[in-house]
C-alpha cells in the first residue's frame, strides 16, 4: 500500500511519521513544492517554534479556533494537546510551558521539532521529492490514498484543482496580520507594549484581549493579532479599513472616574502629565493627555473638570482609531479559508467527492489565534487522516480474509 502526502509542512510529516509508525509496511511519500521542507515551522514563533498550548485558559473552543471549533471538539477526542504533548516528549523533543500557556520545546530553538521530524523521516525511509508541483490525482495514480496538506492558499490557485474535483472552497483570507494606523504620534511610541488592553470594532461582538504593541506603523501584539483573526471576513470585506476601539486599562467608565477622581483627591497640586493613577509607560500617559486635552494637559489633577473627566475617561476606556491597512504578521502568517468542513467526512476527513483523498492542517477551512493554537489544530487533524487510513486499510484487510 502507498500513499501520498501532498505538502511538506508540519501537518504534511506529522501525518507521515504516526502513519509509518501505525503502518510500517506503508509507502509514504512526501512531495513538497519548493526546494525546502518545514520551512514555516523554522520561523514560527520568532524562530522557537510555538507548537501547542496547555489549552489550561480555554473554556471553550471558539475562544481561539475563529472557524472550525465544532470539528475540532470532536477530533479531540482521537488527539488533543495533551496526546500533542505526549508525542514530543516520547520522540525526543522535551517541552516547556511558558506563564501565557505557551508551549515549546525546551531547546527554545525550532530546530528540535525540525531535527525530530526529518530524523523520524529518514528511520521510517519516508520519501521526500522536493521541487514537486502537485495540481492533478492523475499524476498519483499509483498510489493508494492521497494527503493534501498544503497550509493556506492566499490567493486561492492553490485550491483550484480541489474545486474542479467538486470540493467547496472558502475564499482564503488573511486571519494573523497587524494594523497600519495613521497616526504619527502613535507611531513615536513604537516599541512600548500594554500588557493588559481589550480592543474591539465598534458596532460588532468581535474583540480580543491581551498585550498590545504599539509598532513604527500602527498597532500589533497578542491582543491585535487575536482581533484580526476574529475579524479576518470583516476586515477583507471592508477592505481592511475599520474603526478600532481601545480599553487601555481592561476597566469600566465607573471604576476609571472614580481612580481620577481620587488621584485629584489626593494628589492637587501635581502635574496631570506627570503622575498618573493607573501604572500606565510615562510616554503612553503622556500621549492619551495629550491627544484628550490639548492644551489644558499642562493644568494640575485640581484644576480638572467635568468635562476632562469624561473626556479621560472616554480615551482610556473607548480610544477610538482608525484602521489603515493591514500589514503581515511575518513569523506566524496564517490564513483562513481553504477546502470547506463541507467537503470532507467529519469523523475521518476524507473527502466526500472523491475516495480515499484526505485534507489536514491549514488548507481545511480551520484556523486559530496566535499561541500554538493552529499547530494544535494540524497535528489533530493529521493524527485523524493517519487512523483514517488505518482503520480503511484494516476494513479492506478483513474484508479479503472473509
Amino acid at each position: 500500500m502507498k500513499t501520498a502526502v501532498i505538502g511538506g509542512g508540519a501537518a504534511g510529516f506529522f501525518l507521515a511519521i504516526n502513519l509509518k509508525e501505525m503502518m510500517p509496511e506503508m509507502e509514504v511519500t512526501i512531495f513538497e513544492r519548493s526546494q525546502q521542507v518545514l520551512a514555516k515551522v523554522a520561523v514560527s514563533g520568532g524562530g522557537r517554534c510555538n507548537c501547542t498550548n496547555s489549552f489550561a485558559a480555554v473554556s471553550d473552543l471558539s475562544q481561539v479556533y475563529p472557524r472550525g471549533h465544532r470539528l475540532l471538539k470532536r477530533l479531540f477526542n482521537v488527539f488533543d494537546y495533551e496526546d500533542a504533548y505526549r508525542w514530543f516528549e516520547e520522540h525526543g523533543v522535551p517541552l516547556v510551558t511558558q506563564d501565557d500557556e505557551c508551549v515549546f520545546p525546551q531547546a527554545q530553538d525550532s530546530h528540535a521539532i525540525i531535527d525530530c521530524f526529518l530524523s523520524l523521516a529518514r528511520r521510517y525511509h519516508i520519501e521526500i521529492r522536493q521541487k514537486a508541483r502537485i495540481d492533478s490525482l492523475d499524476t498519483l495514480s499509483d498510489f493508494d490514498f492521497v494527503a493534501v496538506t498544503t497550509g493556506g492558499s492566499p490567493k486561492g490557485e492553490g485550491l483550484r484543482w480541489l474545486a474542479e474535483q467538486g470540493h467547496e472552497i472558502e475564499a482564503p483570507v488573511p486571519s494573523l496580520f497587524t494594523f497600519s494606523i495613521a497616526d504619527s504620534r502613535l507611531h513615536a511610541l513604537q516599541g512600548l507594549v500594554v500588557k493588559d488592553t481589550s480592543v474591539h470594532i465598534p458596532g460588532t461582538k468581535l474583540r480580543a484581549e491581551g498585550a498590545l504593541l504599539i509598532t513604527h506603523w500602527g498597532l500589533s501584539g497578542p491582543a491585535i493579532l487575536r482581533l484580526s483573526s476574529y475579524a479576518a471576513r470583516h476586515l477583507a470585506d471592508s477592505d481592511y479599513r475599520a474603526s478600532l476601539s481601545i480599553n487601555w486599562l481592561q476597566r469600566n467608565e465607573t471604576d476609571t472616574q472614580s481612580a481620577i477622581y481620587e488621584m485629584a483627591a489626593h494628589e492637587p497640586q501635581k502635574l496631570l502629565t506627570t503622575c498618573n493613577p493607573f501604572n500606565l509607560q510615562q510616554r503612553l500617559w503622556t500621549y492619551l493627555v495629550e491627544k484628550t486635552l490639548a492644551e489644558r494637559a499642562t493644568v494640575r489633577w485640581a484644576e480638572l473638570n467635568k468635562k476632562d473627566v469624561n473626556r479621560l475617561v472616554n480615551v482610556l476606556t473607548n480610544d477610538a482609531y482608525d484602521i489603515a491597512g493591514r500589514a503581515p504578521f511575518k513569523d506566524e502568517f496564517v490564513t483562513c479559508g481553504g477546502v470547506s468542513l463541507k467537503a470532507v467526512s467529519p469523523a475521518t476527513l476524507e473527502s466526500k467527492h472523491v475516495p480515499h483523498l484526505y485534507f489536514a492542517g491549514e488548507v481545511l477551512d480551520i484556523d486559530g489565534v496566535t499561541g500554538g493554537f493552529n499547530f494544535q489544530a494540524a497535528w489533530t487533524t493529521a493524527y485523524t487522516v493517519a487512523t483514517s487510513i488505518l482503520r480503511t486499510c484494516s476494513a479492506s484487510a478483513t474484508r479479503q480474509t472473509h
